[in-house]
This record gives structure tokens, C-alpha cells and sequence, in this order.
């Protein structure tokens, strides 16, 4: 399995262990919680997870900050956890910013709220230029 599947099938695993973590512990945790609970069962399903991967943010050719993604799953899936009570538009374009530092596809952006899992996905297409 490992990093042969596609991005598609990576994201619905991710999903279904967040619903599997949710179902388990319910609201109320910290995303600390959450995050080491969707490690677990990602890599009960054969998922490779890095947790608080390094992103370095540059402006004018300069790095000017640093900042840590949540997970990246099989070096495709950037996955962002919240424990909040509802998601909103700067939570969606914090993850886009992250799919653009990295160069990645597809993003995952994921609540462990009080009324149930929310799940947005995000997508990005990148050009190779030579």
C-alpha cells in the first residue's frame, strides 16, 4: 500500500479514521488528542503520517517565519485538525496556504466539533515549468 495510492483513496482513509477517532472519543479534547488518535488508526490502515511537518514561509527570497502542518499523509495529503465549534472561511484559507507552501494537491481540513466531524477538502493544481 504505502505511497502507491492515490490521493483519493488517501483522503477517504484519512476520513474514515477521523469519523472512527470521532465516534471513539466524541467532542471535547484538544487537537493534540485528536492528532495522535488519527496517527493511530492511519496507521492501522496502512497510512505513512508525519505529524507537525516544517513548512518555512519566505518572502523576497527570504525566509520570514516558520509554521507546522498538522499531517502529511503519504507525502501527499496535507490534513489540518480543529476542535473548535465550527469551522470558518479562515480556517479553509489557512489550509490553502499550506497547500501552496508545500506544493501539494489536495488538503484535508477536519472538526472534531460539538454536533459531529466536519470535513472540507481542498485542491490545488501546480504546473511544472522547465
Amino acid at each position: 500500500m504505502g505511497s502507491n495510492l492515490k490521493q483519493e483513496e488517501i483522503t477517504h482513509q484519512v476520513i474514515g479514521a477521523a469519523y472512527q477517532v470521532y465516534n471513539t472519543l466524541g467532542f471535547g479534547f484538544l487537537e493534540s488528542v485528536y492528532k495522535r488518535a488519527i496517527i493511530i488508526e492511519s496507521g492501522k490502515k496502512g497510512l505513512c503520517v508525519e505529524a507537525e511537518k516544517p513548512l518555512k514561509v519566505f518572502y523576497d527570497g527570504q525566509i520570514v517565519g516558520d509554521f507546522y502542518i498538522d499531517l502529511l499523509v503519504n507525502g501527499e495529503v496535507i490534513v489540518e485538525l480543529k476542535s473548535i465549534q465550527s469551522l470558518k472561511k479562515e480556517h479553509e484559507v489557512q489550509l490553502v496556504n499550506y497547500l501552496n507552501g508545500l506544493q501539494k494537491e489536495i488538503g484535508l481540513l477536519i472538526n472534531f466539533g460539538p454536533t459531529g466531524l466536519e470535513v472540507r477538502r481542498k485542491f490545488r493544481k501546480f504546473k511544472v515549468t522547465r
